[in-house]
């Protein structure tokens, strides 16, 4: 399963967010293998109510590699190295938006399902071409707007 989701989350408390996980992630975190894109945010935020709540296998997903990604996010990773199961570093050459798309297609092609959290009234996001990636490529989604 791949999750994505917005990078900016401070207007929500981390509350919310573990409310929002439970409600959403666990339902799947018996049989299901998570694929996180690795950055702040969403990211990181999965990444961490995931190792914490859940026993399911975690798969972070970079783009370039781990130390290029933001401090949260290389935190969260740290933090929680003991119960990734994998770390794919993808190794672009250029940090960019397509370099960010080409990761986040990576993750669905490898996926039956995504669940993204995308920033209530943005319309045009990463989350969102993964979320239309994910539609054309005939695999279930879920929008939980945040």
């Amino acid at each position: 399963m791949t999750i994505t989701g917005t990078r900016s989350t401070e207007h929500r408390p981390l509350t919310e967010y573990a409310d929002l996980f439970t409600r959403f992630l666990s339902p799947f975190a018996p049989s299901a293998h998570f694929y996180i894109g690795g950055a702040k945010g969403i990211d990181s935020l999965s990444l961490l109510w995931l190792a914490d709540n859940t026993n399911s296998g975690l798969t972070i997903v970079a783009p370039g590699t781990v130390d290029q990604q933001p401090a949260e996010a290389r935190q969260a990773i740290t933090r929680a190295r003991d119960r990734i199961t994998e770390i794919v570093e993808l190794k672009a050459p250029e940090l960019n938006a397509a370099s960010y798309h080409a990761r986040n297609r990576w993750m669905v092609d490898h996926t039956s399902m995504t669940i993204g959290f995308p920033c209530h009234g943005r319309l045009r996001s990463g989350t969102w071409q993964t979320l239309e990636y994910t539609l054309e490529q005939g695999k279930p989604h879920v929008v939980v707007p945040i």
